[in-house]
């Protein structure tokens, strides 16, 4: 399966279901979970701990 295919059904989803209050709560826990990726491997940590 590709990761394209479960986008497409994510949206299929929340397209009939109308359950649109979840597209906000995935962003949100995509973009921590770049954040996360980004502070592991980068140079960048020290600035981005400051902000929590």
């Amino acid at each position: 399966m590709s990761k394209l295919y479960i986008l497409k059904e994510f949206w299929d989803f929340l397209r009939v279901r109308k359950k649109w209050w979840l597209a906000p709560i995935i962003i949100m826990f995509l973009l921590l979970g770049v954040l996360i990726f980004f502070t592991r491997s980068s140079a960048v940590a020290p600035f981005i701990y400051t902000l929590f």
